[in-house]
């Protein structure tokens, strides 16, 4: 009798899960089907090391620049700037754990980084009101991480910017614009910020880059890609922009060192962009009044307006009379090239 139950129980295991397409959803009761996907789930990989297998930083730890050894200065990092706190995410670390669930006042965020593509982009941790963390799934489409949230375990693309798989398929995260640019260029201009530390609670080798070569090799791409765009060199690094249905990509400036401001109209609404590339930045920020901005290269800010207004790295006006406000930024990071041409086929090229 005891054998045969345990063979029941077995049989019963393997039924439900052998029926797989559907799941009951603990939270709200509803059945959802698992094999509906956003992207097509042939082109969903296996990165190799598995759910959870490249963990998350969920407690990170940090330390302020004089704690932080001189070696990292030239380190990209992202970097957020939150009531007036200011923390930066090194690139290091990011390649070895690609998602840290953090906390800034009362913003719960998500910086999520795929070394794959380059990119680095921050969601808000408040989901449908409820607060989650965010795993790596160990999944990749078109090369690119594949976030999962841990209160569904719905699979989210991450340069989609969308749920693609479970209970939440189609939800779209709240994005918190994170700046890329070197560690040096980000003390420049917050000289108190906290900077995340090795003291993750994992042993990694965080001096040591992961992937060889693949920061360089243009022909290195690890996974297959839906889209190949050729019309730039497959790393080269830009910044993306999102505005709707329109997409573009800002290239670095390479005719000087200096700050350049250029001032765009995307999508119908006015844009202005400052970049530097001895400094490793590329902004862009709303112009909702149609002021004239101009670049400075002296002090900590970056760019000026006609109403007297200075501008730092994030937007904020250090002083002038709009002093303690910032610009708004569209959805925009830095990214290799044919991440963006993959993703967004149709992605304008802004020299």
């Amino acid at each position: 009798m005891f054998i045969r139950i345990i063979l029941l129980i077995a049989i019963a295991t393997f039924t439900i899960i052998s029926c797989g397409d559907d799941t009951i959803d603990s939270m709200s009761g509803e059945t959802v089907d698992l094999n509906t996907w956003l992207v097509p789930q042939e082109e969903v990989l296996d990165g190799g090391p598995g759910k959870d297998g490249i963990p998350s930083v969920d407690n990170p730890k940090f330390s302020t620049s004089a704690e932080t050894p001189e070696l990292i200065i030239n380190d990209l990092v992202v970097g957020i700037v939150h009531n007036g706190k200011a923390r930066a995410y090194p690139h290091p670390i990011l390649d070895w754990h690609e998602i840290v669930n953090d906390e800034i006042d009362d913003l719960s965020v998500a910086i999520t980084y795929c070394p794959l593509t380059g990119t680095g982009v921050g969601w808000d941790r408040l989901v449908n009101g409820q607060t989650t963390t965010f795993g790596v799934s160990g999944l990749l489409y078109n090369s690119n991480l594949m976030p999962y949230d841990r209160v569904t375990n719905s699979t989210w693309s991450q340069q989609r910017l969308e749920c693609v798989n479970g209970r939440l398929i189609e939800s779209t995260p709240d994005i918190v614009i994170l700046t890329e640019t070197t560690l040096k260029t980000w003390l420049e201009a917050y000289p108190d910020s906290e900077i995340m530390n090795n003291d993750t609670g994992f042993g990694r080798s965080y001096g040591t880059y992961p992937y060889g070569d693949y920061k360089t090799n243009q022909e290195r791409i690890l996974f297959p890609l839906s889209n190949n765009d050729n019309r730039l060199p497959n790393k080269e690094r830009v910044l993306g922009i999102i505005m709707g249905k329109e997409s573009y990509a800002v290239l670095f400036n390479t005719s000087n060192n200096e700050t350049e401001v250029l001032q765009r109209s995307l999508d119908g609404m006015d844009i202005v962009i400052a970049r530097n590339t001895d400094k490793n930045f590329i902004q862009a920020f709303y112009n909702p009044d149609g002021l004239n901005f101009e670049a400075i290269n002296e002090g900590v800010g970056i760019m000026t307006d006609s109403n007297g207004n200075t501008y730092d790295l994030t937007g904020h006006v250090l002083d002038g009379p709009n002093s303690g406000t910032r610009l708004e930024q569209p959805v925009s990071f830095i990214g290799y090239w044919f991440s963006w041409g993959t993703f967004y086929p149709e992605i304008e090229i802004i020299e």
